[in-house]
C-alpha cells in the first residue's frame, strides 16, 4: 500500500496535496515546483495522506485562532511549513473523524477572516 493509504500513485497523492494546501487560507494561490517536491517527499517518505491533509488544517486553524490582538503572521509561502505539524501528528495521531471537525472549524473560522485573508478556492470536500 503506498503512502496515501489507499494504493493511489505518487502524481495521485502530490495533486491531493497540493489542492489541499492551496485551498488554505494564506497560502499562495498556486503551488510552486518546491511545493510539488515537497509534497513528493511526503509520499516518499510514507505520510498518509489523511495525516498530511489534518496537519495542513491543524496548523492553518492555529494561525487563524490566535488572539486578536497578536501580531499578524506573514503569508505562508512553502509547504514545508507544515512538516514540523506532520512530524507531531506522526508520532501523536489524531482521533477518528477528528479531520472533518478540523475541517469544520477551518471552514468557520475562515468565513469571520476579513477579505484579505479569506480565498475563494475553499474545495468541496472540506
Amino acid at each position: 500500500m503506498s503512502a496515501s493509504g489507499n494504493g493511489s500513485d505518487p502524481a495521485n497523492y502530490v495533486a491531493a496535496v497540493v489542492v489541499a494546501y492551496v485551498d488554505l487560507p494564506d497560502t499562495p494561490l498556486r503551488a510552486r515546483a518546491q511545493d510539488l517536491s515537497c509534497a513528493r517527499r511526503f509520499y516518499d517518505d510514507g505520510v498518509p495522506l489523511p495525516v498530511v491533509k489534518s496537519a495542513l488544517l491543524l496548523a492553518s486553524l492555529r494561525r487563524i485562532a490566535r488572539p486578536a490582538d497578536a501580531d499578524p503572521l506573514p503569508p505562508i509561502r512553502s509547504l514545508a511549513y507544515f512538516r514540523p505539524v506532520i512530524d507531531e501528528l506522526l508520532n501523536q495521531p489524531l482521533s477518528e473523524g477528528y479531520l472533518d471537525y478540523l475541517r469544520l472549524k477551518l471552514r468557520n473560522v475562515a468565513a469571520r477572516l476579513p477579505a484579505p485573508v479569506q480565498k475563494n478556492t475553499l474545495s468541496r470536500d472540506r
